[in-house]
């Protein structure tokens, strides 16, 4: 996980030597110029690092919050004065953003920024003598910009192709189609020269199976992004990676271990990319417990900055006597009832993931906070000295319903009290990193693509009349998955309802929840705190202010 961004990482400072060959009055001072350099296979990847740092920068940032908290998966509520921040997390939750929201215009920045670097990369290579490393290198990196130009596809719609490092002339929008059709044909392309090993060396690298995989997910998504299906070439696809045998879906045992911050090269069977973050390094950050730990959890879960100290079972908060001193995560994101309700197996593992109701110590014995009785409720109905009086009550966590509380700012502000901070289940999949003592940053690293993903792509692309292969349903390829979840009995049927209710379980917080909304006609559903907007065409994103500051020739997409 770290020797792997390390190497990646060091190929930021190489591209800016390179780069300077593109300017023509910079006199070049190193040996290091683009006809002996790169060469060998080691040199190509150093380079190709630098598409992958930018990969990294903000995919569990600004594009996993427009995946996520646009749905009912997750959102981010207000408390009090806290987490306002111009409205932005609201106007996500409600479907109510304009072309002015920060995430919105963070997003189309990280895609465009993803494509322009690995561009810049592509061009350097052009002076490089041919051979198979500088094959393979490009095949790679034009499998990261088709990715790059999927994520812009998928939340914008019609966007630029801009495959050109150097020029001034702007491009003008291609249609959603013609987007689909070019990401496509630049994959099929590649998949001859990529990567075919599954080993700790190429892990967080793209492989063959990485272009497979986003084949798949366009495939599936066809009819939404050009209106003609494609579930046999999805299940093709799929069947790649499958018939493949370098992967397997991870036991029981070992599925929640799957996502902990110990995760990495020799712990994966799922994983068929993903991005290796490293607690060290501040080129992109995956800081889930900063968001999903309840305010009074740091401690339980060892989240950097929580005083632990050395006392059994003590009461967070208190002062004096056995207390600890917390200075906590911030815990302003939780689920919807909505989503949580899919989580309704007693028997399966995956609801593990999820913090809810009473929460314990590792000894098994109840977490306890120490507060005032107005710092637990800030509308306490005694006097002011009565509000005074210390109160221990014991940590649980509420189901998230919309009820307003009387006398909060507005019906989406939970209030500023204990009885706010401890509203909401809350997502623990990437097991806050007590590993890290140093800052608030987690060397989880993130799936992109994972084997289950793939039979369950496979499985609904069956349901929706894809033709089954290799002697395959859609009930036999999801129990593959759930007989590695859950005790329960295997399922005898399928609908495309069970299918999506298992793709909410399996899928939680890995950033494909708005995808598989919108595919299955949810997206426009009432949930959460007051999400009642049903706007059809805000299935994709409008083009932000920042973009047509920078192009001319955009046309802003309809309804914005």
């Amino acid at each position: 996980m770290k020797n792997k961004f390390l190497t990646i990482a060091s190929a930021v400072c190489m591209a800016v030597v390179l780069s300077s060959c593109h300017k023509t009055d910079v006199k070049v001072e190193t040996q290091l110029t683009p006809d002996v350099f790169p060469q060998t296979p080691a040199q190509f990847q150093s380079v190709t690092g630098t598409a992958y740092v930018a990969l990294r920068s903000d995919y569990t940032g600004a594009y996993f919050f427009s995946q996520s908290h646009t749905t009912d998966e997750n959102l981010l509520a207000i408390f009090g004065p806290d987490w306002i921040d111009g409205n932005r997390y609201m106007e996500l939750h409600r479907h109510t953003w304009t072309k002015d929201n920060s995430g919105i215009s963070a997003v189309w920045y990280y895609y465009n920024n993803m494509i322009g670097v690995t561009n810049q990369t592509l061009s350097v290579f052009k002076s490089a003598p041919a051979s198979a490393a500088k094959t393979s290198s490009v095949a790679e990196l034009k499998t990261l910009r088709a990715f790059a130009f999927y994520m812009g596809m998928d939340s914008f719609g019609n966007i630029p192709l801009d495959t050109l490092y150097g020029t001034k002339e702007s491009q003008p929008q291609s249609t959603r189609a013609q987007v689909f059709n070019f990401i496509e044909s630049e994959l099929k392309a590649a998949i001859p020269y990529l990567k075919s090993d599954v080993t700790p060396a190429t892990y967080g690298l793209v492989t063959k199976y990485f272009a497979y995989s986003l084949l798949a997910k366009m495939y599936l998504n066809a009819a939404v992004y050009t209106g003609t299906q494609r579930y046999n070439d999805c299940i093709a696809a799929c069947d790649q990676i499958i018939s493949a045998n370098k992967y397997s879906v991870e036991p029981m045992a070992s599925y929640l271990q799957m996502f902990y911050p110990t995760n990495g090269a020799t712990t994966q069977k799922e994983f068929i990319f993903a991005i290796p973050y490293d607690a060290s390094n501040s080129s992109g950050n995956l800081i889930f417990a900063r968001y999903n730990l309840n305010r009074n959890l740091g401690i339980r879960y060892g989240y950097s900055g929580s005083t632990a100290g050395g006392y059994v079972n003590p009461v967070i908060n208190q002062s004096t006597g056995n207390g600890l001193s917390n200075i906590r995560p911030s815990g302003p994101s939780m689920t919807t009832a909505e989503y949580y309700a899919y989580f309704n197996d007693a028997n399966d593992i995956r609801n593990k993931q999820w913090l809810t109701g009473q929460q314990y110590w590792q000894d098994g014995s109840p977490i306890m906070v120490s507060t005032t009785k107005a710092g637990y409720d800030q509308f306490f109905k005694g006097t002011v000295d009565e509000g005074k009086v210390a109160y221990v009550y014991p940590l649980v966590l509420s189901q998230l319903t919309f009820r307003p509380r009387t006398g909060t700012n507005s019906d989406y502000d939970l209030g500023r009290d204990e009885i706010a901070w401890n509203t909401g289940y809350r997502n623990n999949k990437f097991l806050a990193d007590y590993t890290n003592t140093i800052n608030r940053n987690q060397n989880n690293d993130f799936p992109v693509f994972r084997y289950s993903d793939i039979l369950l792509m496979k499985a609904e692309a069956i349901l929706r009349g894809g033709a089954p292969t290799s002697g395959a349903t859609a009930v036999s390829l999801v129990n593959q998955i759930r007989t590695n979840r859950t005790t329960s009995a295997a399922l005898t049927t399928l609908d495309l309802e069970g299918l999506y209710a298992e793709r909410v379980r399996e899928m939680a917080y890995e950033g494909w929840h708005r995808n598989d909304m919108i595919r299955f006609g949810k997206y426009e559903n009432t949930y959460g705190l007051g999400k009642t907007n049903a706007e059809t065409y805000r299935r994709i994103f409008p083009i932000p202010t920042s973009g047509f500051q920078t192009n001319a020739k955009l046309v802003q997409n309809p309804g914005y």
